[in-house]
């Protein structure tokens, strides 16, 4: 696996797509394979992350981080999977800056597929009530303060959230 674990990041390595924050003050990123149980190990990997941050697993905060890791990290491999390519995840901890913002997570999930985006926040539509899938990006939405997608290179997409951890108890 590759991972990296930074600690002070400067303030310009802002991804496009971020909303203004203070400089990130802690950065988890890793690379895995795009099958589900790469998906499953991203999941893992952002709750022991959130753990070692300082949310413990039995948080609110950390349940909801890991819930939404875990859907954009099906997504990538449901529809964003390219065979041999891997999909990246990564955490970035946002403090609480001068302006009172809460502690936030921005959750990255980078895929294979750069054309196939999904439906813009706010377009999102319900499933049918029989339907087996379709309702991951209706949680992100729900459980997120915003999200969305970019795209960086003319390779891959990142589809993004951020959630306030300080909205719920440490």
């Amino acid at each position: 696996m590759n991972s990296e674990i930074a600690h002070p990041a400067p303030t310009d390595a802002r991804p496009a797509g971020h909303t203004e924050h203070s400089a990130p003050t802690r950065h988890f990123t890793i690379r895995l394979s795009a099958t589900p149980r790469g998906a499953r190990l991203a999941r893992h990997l952002a709750a022991e992350q959130l753990d070692t941050w300082g949310w413990p697993y039995a948080t609110d905060a950390n349940g909801t981080a890991a819930l939404l890791v875990g859907e954009l990290a099906a997504n990538a491999v449901r529809h964003g999977r390219e065979r041999g390519r891997d999909f990246r995840l990564r955490l970035t901890l946002y403090p609480v800056d001068a302006t009172r913002r809460p502690d936030t997570l921005r959750i990255e999930v980078t895929d294979a597929r750069p054309g196939d985006r999904p439906p813009a926040a706010g377009s999102l539509r319900p499933p049918a009530p029989d339907a087996e899938s379709g309702r991951g990006l209706l949680l992100v939405e729900a459980l997120s303060t915003h999200w969305g997608t970019t795209g960086g290179d003319p390779y891959t997409k990142t589809v993004w959230c951020e959630v306030a951890l300080d909205a719920y108890c440490r």
